[in-house]
Order: structure tokens, then C-alpha cells, then sequence
């Protein structure tokens, strides 16, 4: 009997550890996908716009069976949705689109494009090739919700990508900052999302923090239209001394502390991987977050089974 636990978001107790083994007993030909999509459906988890949380539930399965808890069925195929299983067009040469120095003014109005969205699905592979080519941390294919921005100029070239993502399950001084226990980090954590690429190409005085700015004035917007519900905050986490954080500050970000070189990869046994410790970037999107990320009936739209 395993005590309950907050895993992906949902309060797991025994109960639902023998309706997923019931699962895999009743139905031994099931694939992995298959069972996600079950769980999903019987929990009726889905986000907000009414989307089956399917990926979630792939994730939750695997914290399981990481956990020794369940046993899941052998894998059938590799996932193949990797930027090296892709074909990429090759990124415009930096020479002759965006390297040569250039002033705010020049590259004005930005044309910012949120690509995985309908509207901007043509230039997605664009995007993910510029990120994979020129970001220090390269780039594969994003799971879970997200937006993705790729910003032009006037003309039409590309001057940089962001990526949000999902925000980091646990981070000591961020937690803090917010003033959350982790009950209630465990609930609203999907109001918050984390800056997780940003790529400047070429060379132009003050656009980093003017593309952060513009960015984050849609993000929460885009973020409701796209999954159903709002972004309250931002964070970002900054590898020093590789990077200096300035376009943050300057794009009014506020430092809260710095990372303890734990990764998403540490594992229950105790088993860790370290990492670079970072600084730790946050930005609110809405004048109340605090109130806004501590309150439980924010979640009350998505009740845990």
C-alpha cells in the first residue's frame, strides 16, 4: 500500500495503481499509447480547451513504473519524433540575413509568430532548424504544452526564436518567491511557464530584451487560446558565467536566486545528474500571481479523479 502522491499534476493513491494494473491484466495486447489513452479517458483529464491529456498520462505511467510501481508493456518502437529523425531545411546563411550589425529601428516592427500554431505551422521548420543549428543547447521535439515564437523583421528574416514550455517541477527559491507549499505548486504549476530556448541571431543593440518584451505581453493570451488556460508567470534560468542574464533584467525580469544543479533526470533511488547551476529569472504576467498561483480554486476546472 503506497501512501497517496502528487505525481504530473494528480493525486495518485493505491486505487488508481490497481485500476491501471486492471488495465494491462485485462488488456495484455495494449501498446503504451494505448493505455495512456485509456487512463486518459476514464479520468476524463483533459486540458483546457477539452483535448485528451493523453502525453500526460504517458508521463505519468512512466514516473510509475520508475517508481517500481507498475509494470508497464514492452516498448514497440523507438518514439521517432526526434529533430534528428526530421528533415530540416537548411537555416538561412547568418551572413546574409541577420548577422550584420543593424539598429533597433532598422529591424522594426518585429513580426513575431507563434509557429505551432495553425496560422504559423509553415514555418515551424524553420524555427525548430534555427534552434537545433545555432542554440548552444540545440534542440529536439517539445512534448507537452507550449508556444513557440519564431520573430522576423519587416523583410522577413529571422531575427529570433523562443520557446516556453513547461516550468520546472521543484526550484527552492522560486517556490519561495511565489510563497506555494507544494500542494498547491502541485495544483497550479501549469499557470507558469519556463523560457526554456531563446535564440538571438546576428547583432542588434537592445532586441534581446525588445523580443522578450513584445513576447511577453501575448504569451498568457496565446497560452489561454491554444490550451484553455492562462500563464500567470514566467521563469527562465540563466547558465552562468556562460550568459550574464542582462537582456532579462533589461526586459524587467527580477532574479530570484539560483538553481542547486538538480536536473529533471534525478531519479526517486536518489540517483542525481548534475548540472551547471543557473540563476533563476522571473516575470509575472498578471499584477496578482502570488494570490493567483497559492489559490486552490484556480484548479477546480480539472479535479483530480
Amino acid at each position: 500500500m503506497i501512501e497517496p502522491e502528487i505525481i504530473q499534476g494528480r493525486q495518485i493513491a493505491e486505487r488508481h495503481l490497481e485500476l491501471i494494473r486492471q488495465l494491462m491484466a485485462e488488456h495484455p495486447d495494449w501498446s503504451r499509447r494505448r493505455l495512456s489513452q485509456e487512463l486518459a479517458r476514464l479520468w476524463d483529464w483533459r486540458n483546457g480547451v477539452g483535448r485528451l491529456k493523453d502525453m500526460a498520462a504517458r508521463t505519468l505511467l512512466l514516473k510509475l513504473e520508475q517508481r517500481g510501481w507498475i509494470a508497464l508493456p514492452a516498448r514497440r518502437q523507438q518514439p521517432s519524433s526526434r529533430i534528428g529523425d526530421k528533415h530540416l531545411p537548411e537555416p538561412p546563411p547568418l551572413e546574409s540575413s541577420a548577422s550584420q550589425p543593424r539598429s533597433l529601428a532598422q529591424v522594426l516592427p518585429l513580426n513575431i509568430t507563434e509557429v505551432s500554431s495553425l496560422a504559423g505551422l509553415q514555418q515551424r521548420p524553420l524555427f525548430e532548424s534555427l534552434l537545433h543549428h545555432h542554440h548552444y543547447l540545440g534542440h529536439r521535439s517539445t512534448v507537452g504544452e507550449n508556444l513557440q515564437y519564431l520573430v522576423c523583421d519587416p523583410q522577413g528574416q529571422p531575427l529570433a526564436c523562443l520557446l516556453f514550455g513547461a516550468a520546472a517541477w521543484q526550484c527552492a527559491d522560486r517556490d519561495s518567491y511565489v510563497g506555494w507549499d507544494s500542494v498547491r505548486r502541485a495544483e497550479n504549476l501549469r499557470f507558469l511557464a519556463n523560457n526554456t530556448r531563446f535564440l538571438i541571431l546576428g547583432t542588434v543593440p537592445l532586441l534581446a530584451s525588445c523580443v522578450l518584451s513584445h513576447t511577453g505581453r501575448r504569451v498568457s493570451r496565446d497560452w489561454q487560446a491554444k490550451y484553455g488556460h492562462p500563464i500567470y508567470l514566467l521563469e527562465t534560468f540563466v547558465e552562468r558565467p556562460r550568459f550574464t542574464g542582462t537582456c532579462y533584467r533589461a526586459a524587467n525580469w527580477k532574479c530570484v536566486g539560483q538553481t542547486k544543479g538538480r536536473t529533471r533526470q534525478d531519479r526517486p533511488d536518489g540517483t542525481r545528474h548534475q548540472a551547471p547551476r543557473k540563476d533563476i529569472y522571473l516575470y509575472a504576467l498578471h499584477p496578482q500571481f502570488r494570490q493567483r498561483l497559492q489559490d486552490a480554486a484556480v484548479n477546480s476546472s480539472n479535479p483530480h479523479p
